[in-house]
């Protein structure tokens, strides 16, 4: 073999390597990267300040967290127990029955951001369920991110505590 052919071979056996999908850097993906997409809550655990844990939206919460690509969001968790109104109209709920609906919701939406160094999400409410929430930024810290998991830690809750949140990603 001629050296001229050895080189042309050596160099697309290079290219070759280069371009493989197992390549280490072309794996490497950015926590926003990662996060875009629908999310489906799993659990929401609520830290008292004397460390005892709740279940805020119950032991079956129903919710998702959805981060799209140029940094919106929008957040809902419902509990899976509400009680249905007796009048069966939305404007017409008794106070319990509006008690137990605003105990047992959280909704929010606006901008996020993430900070790839000490991997916190950051959310900057424009409208929320709470209206306290409203204008305000919440930051969280990612614990655990995987293809079909997000984990993360909100140090303060509208509910004046911290929450240990678990996601799944939609299919």
């Amino acid at each position: 073999m001629n050296r001229g052919n050895a080189l042309s071979i050596s160099a697309v056996t290079m290219l070759g390597l280069a371009l493989l999908p197992g390549n280490a850097v072309s794996q490497q993906r950015t926590l926003k990267e990662q996060i875009v997409g629908t999310w489906t809550v799993v659990s929401t655990v609520n830290v008292q300040k004397d460390g005892s844990k709740v279940d805020q939206f119950g032991a079956n919460p129903k919710g998702s967290i959805t981060f799209d690509g140029n940094g919106r969001y929008m957040l809902i968790i419902v509990r899976s127990d509400l009680p249905k109104f007796a009048a069966d109209k939305a404007d017409e709920g008794s106070a319990d029955e509006n008690k137990a609906v605003l105990k047992g919701l959280i909704a929010h939406f606006g901008t996020y951001s993430i900070n790839e160094a000490d991997q916190t999400l950051t959310t900057r409410v424009e409208a929320s369920s709470f209206p306290n929430l409203s204008g305000k930024e919440q930051k969280r810290t990612i614990t655990s991110l995987t293809a079909n998991e997000l984990k993360y830690t909100n140090p303060t809750t509208v509910f004046g505590n911290s929450a240990e949140v678990v996601w799944r990603r939609a299919k």
